[in-house]
């Protein structure tokens, strides 16, 4: 029985890279529904994807439908180092812009 699930593993995987390339709606349709439906499945994929780099604090915290503090402390207590600040130069970028315009708008406001 071990050796048909490892099988079914090996080209199951293999099945869904081709398929994502073919028709990535399908895959869109199947990492939607596993993230609905199996809460264990999305942890894990939302904490890899953290891990990785690929989403930050906030985006996991609404992946995974929790506060994002709450999230943060989780991340603490397993021991999941938490990545503050921006990713790269372009977030950095985008940070310093976003703090101008608000800076800005609210001096507009003030009359200043």
């Amino acid at each position: 029985m071990e050796a048909n699930a490892s099988t079914l593993r090996s080209w199951g995987i293999d099945q869904l890279s081709k398929l994502q390339e073919q028709q990535p709606h399908l895959i869109e349709q199947a990492i939607r529904r596993l993230l609905q439906d199996n809460e264990d499945i999305r942890w894990s994929l939302v904490v890899g994807a953290y891990r990785d780099g690929q989403i930050n604090l906030g985006k996991a915290a609404e992946f995974l439908q929790v506060p994002e503090l709450e999230l943060r402390d989780r991340f603490i207590e397993l021991g999941i180092p938490l990545r503050i600040g921006s990713a790269d130069l372009a977030e950095t970028h985008a940070d310093a812009e976003a703090v101008r315009a608000w800076f800005g708008s609210s001096t507009d406001k003030d009359g200043s």
